[in-house]
């Protein structure tokens, strides 16, 4: 699935004439239609037409989901769309698929961890960096001032952490 992005999940039935809810991850919400046939995790491949907003995403038709039954069945499904469809983002952007698994290193080079997801709470992204040798994780504000650095080629990213959130 390297190239393949998570561009949306189902959250369940809406009504009981097999539309779905669904949640966009897409920056533009509607824009997750253009991205069409969708591959879900299931391995399923689904075309999808938007029904309207609802609450917390959209209510959306898929092919082949017919009744509520159908639509229940697929709860979490998540969909994904091939890179080469959506669009090329600026220097400073990055599908978070691609910041997943990075190395995460502080300014003097030393090893802090490995992104283990991107989090938004809403404020702002948070990479969730795995500490080596530990199970505990830390929470690590992604901004230019946190994470000065990039490197998708190396396969990392430096970073200068507030003060104590190592601690």
């Amino acid at each position: 699935m390297d190239d393949q992005i998570c561009v949306g999940a189902i959250a369940g039935a809406f009504g009981v004439h097999g539309e779905v809810r669904l949640k966009s991850f897409t920056a533009d919400p509607l824009a997750i239609a253009d991205y069409a046939p969708l591959s879900g995790d299931n391995g399923t491949s689904y075309d999808l037409e938007i029904s309207r907003e609802i609450k917390q995403g959209f209510s959306a038709r898929l092919t082949g989901v017919r009744t509520k039954e159908q639509a229940d069945a697929l709860k979490g499904v998540r969909l994904y769309a091939p890179r080469d469809r959506l669009p090329s983002l600026p220097d400073d952007e990055y599908y978070h698929a691609d910041l997943i698994g990075l190395s995460v290193f502080d300014t003097g080079g030393v090893e802090l961890g490995q992104v283990r997801a991107v989090l938004n709470h809403g404020a702002s992204d948070l990479l969730e960096v795995i500490r080596p040798g530990e199970s505990r994780t830390v929470l690590l504000p992604f901004t230019m001032a946190c994470v000065p650095t990039v490197d998708l080629a190396s396969g990392r990213l430096v970073a200068d952490p507030p003060e104590g959130l190592l601690d």
